[in-house]
């Protein structure tokens, strides 16, 4: 149990860590509020992961369940760090919204078990796609240095880092097998640091100023504050990362011969929903579930909710351990940068695999998915283009995660459902400018 348990941390440790390091870089978090910040992700995780494994009444799914902080939240917690005038308020605005969200979740989570229908892979494989596109560019922005005003920032040195981390990660995922496989981009990681080392640009200054043993303080970076703006566009969020575990448990259902019916999503997402409005007290984000240990499960058959409830206790220890938490602070943004690449990356190819089973030989669904990317990638595409709307409806606008998500429950409900849309859908795609012909080679 624990040599698997830790596997099932390897697995997912990077992605665990990475959200805490965007936001906490946007802010200008300095190393030790950095440790500090991810420290508390892993300990939170770890609690989440529990609760979802063993469960509590009429919560927690008890399947071989891990949760972790979603990368759903990063680009609207971003644009409400870029939208608070002091950055000292940025985390208890987005704590504050989180809590909201997750209690709001919380009391949905019986009635949106009941709605799945409306989420469709369409609408599910639009918004995978779109968190990945949307996390790319901060993949770039790590490869090319720490810091914009930085004399190095884009140097030859830092781009040759990226590119041996990323050649690292793909070598080993291309030529290893088994554990090693799976711990890819956490030694792509180890590797490259090694590697910065003889280019002067790895700090081991936060391991030696970091305690053995620490807790995570409930509110150190100030009470929650609860701005509408930060709370609707979280909200939104929720809705995402609802989804998104809703599809994650039907899969793992499958999986280990159990499926889950509307009683297990229900006690699943309000285990999802409830860790996530507990998150802030111990300093966390908003948790969801892992899709890539998903997959470990898959591969090592090992079913057993316990081995990943061990998993969860793992993470709380290394919460616990500000030494273990500090090491990620080393890794330099350049090498994070390089195995960003792969992690955001895969975010987004999993959302297409998604898109692949939505059916997209239907005109109706490459609507769709086709306005609906368009309306997400504004935020990367065009940054300013809602600098006329006023500051706090920004907050929602530049997270394209956000709009996109709306824009594709929307559109899916008007093209698929309202008025006999689903009679409609059974048209094949035809080309834009040439009515009546068919593309070849679509996908049936």
């Amino acid at each position: 149990m624990a040599t698997t348990g830790l596997q099932h941390v390897a697995a997912m440790y990077a992605g665990v860590v990475a959200p805490p390091l965007i936001v906490g870089a946007a802010i200008g978090l300095s190393a030790a509020e950095l440790t500090f910040l991810t420290g508390a992700c892993l300990f939170t995780a770890g609690l989440a992961t529990l609760l979802q494994t063993l469960g509590v009444w009429k919560i927690g799914a008890r399947l071989p369940f891990v949760n972790g902080v979603t990368f759903a939240g990063v680009a609207p917690m971003t644009a409400i760090v870029a939208s608070t005038d002091d950055p000292s308020d940025a985390l208890p605005v987005i704590f504050g919204a989180v809590i909201v969200a997750g209690l709001l979740g919380f009391l949905a989570a019986p009635f949106f078990s009941k709605m799945v229908r409306f989420f469709p892979p369409v609408v599910t494989g639009t918004v995978i796609t779109l968190i990945g596109i949307s996390l790319l560019p901060v993949a770039f922005g790590w490869a090319q240095g720490a810091s914009p005003t930085a004399p190095d920032f884009g140097s030859a040195t830092n781009l040759t880092l990226a590119a041996l981390t990323l050649t690292v990660v793909l070598v080993l995922r291309r030529f290893t097998r088994g554990f090693v496989k799976q711990i890819a981009v956490l030694l792509g990681l180890v590797i490259g640091t090694l590697l910065a080392i003889p280019f002067g640009v790895t700090d081991f200054a936060p391991v030696a100023d970091a305690d053995i043993i620490g807790f995570p303080t409930p509110f150190h970076f100030g009470a929650p504050q609860f701005q509408l703006a930060a709370i609707v566009s979280l909200c939104v969020v929720m809705l995402v990362s609802m989804t998104e575990s809703t599809a994650d448990m039907l899969a793992l259902g499958e999986i280990v011969d159990r499926p889950a019916d509307e009683k297990t999503i229900a006690a699943g997402l309000r285990a999802d929903t409830l860790g996530s409005a507990l998150s802030p007290l111990f300093n966390g984000f908003m948790c969801s579930a892992f899709a890539q240990n998903i997959g470990l499960v898959a591969m090592t058959k090992i079913r057993s909710r316990y081995v990943v409830a061990t998993g969860g206790g793992f993470l709380v220890l290394m919460g616990l351990c500000p030494m273990a938490a500090s090491l990620i602070a080393v890794v330099p943004r350049p090498v994070l940068g390089g195995a960003g690449v792969v992690l955001f990356g895969s975010v987004a190819a999993s959302g297409i695999q998604t898109l692949v089973r939505a059916g997209l030989d239907k005109d109706n669904n490459v609507l769709i998915v086709a306005v609906s990317l368009a309306v997400g990638i504004i935020p990367i595409s065009a940054p300013e283009f809602y600098h006329a709307f006023p500051e706090t409806a920004r907050i929602i606008l530049d997270s394209g995660i956000s709009t996109g998500c709306v824009a594709a429950v929307l559109l899916n409900l008007v093209f698929n459902h309202i008025g006999g849309g689903d009679g409609r859908d059974a048209q094949d795609v035809t080309h834009p400018m040439e009515a009546g012909e068919e593309i070849s080679g679509a996908v049936r």
